[in-house]
């Protein structure tokens, strides 16, 4: 199975916006550049979230994004399945026809392993990541590294 930049994406930005949201809602363009990824590409992934009810948009002067569960509420698996990315080892696509239309010998093995994955995907909430201490570090730098000549984070200085 591989991870596509789409499913790496959708879970760094969900991940940001969880840190950043809990006094008001996050823009885009913050998630951006904390997290080095094209506005454009943030805005296709967004939508896409949003259509999967994991985010909700927030319009007008100081809009942007919000959660629309509690962190403890979403898990890994759904964020990657809502970007449209697939969970899945085998080279079918789970279908059972990788030989001949057929099941190839490994067919189960690789079924296994993506049931597998999906279940410690599923099994990880984004609190568990903000419960992590490492992630709480890196969270920190990329917010001391994004700091404006005032010294204060973007999502202040917009607040006034």
């Amino acid at each position: 199975m591989r991870l596509t930049t789409k499913g790496r994406y959708a879970v760094t930005a969900i991940l940001d916006l969880a840190f950043h949201s809990e006094c008001a809602p996050v823009t885009l363009t913050d998630i951006a550049k904390r997290q080095s990824i094209s506005l454009s590409y943030l805005e296709q992934l967004f939508a896409r979230l949003r259509r999967a009810g994991l985010v909700t948009g927030v319009r007008g002067p100081g809009g942007g994004y919000q959660l629309s569960r509690k962190t403890s509420q979403i898990n890994i698996a759904e964020i990657i399945e809502a970007v449209d990315e697939v969970i899945d080892a085998t080279k079918c696509g789970g279908k059972g026809d990788c030989q001949n239309n057929e099941p190839c010998l490994t067919h189960e093995l690789w079924m296994d392993l993506s049931r597998q994955i999906r279940e410690y995907l599923s099994g990880i909430s984004l609190q568990d990541l903000l419960d992590r201490h490492e992630t709480r570090n890196v969270a920190e730098r990329l917010d001391r590294q994004t700091l404006q000549p005032d010294n204060r984070p973007i999502e202040e200085q917009l607040a006034g």
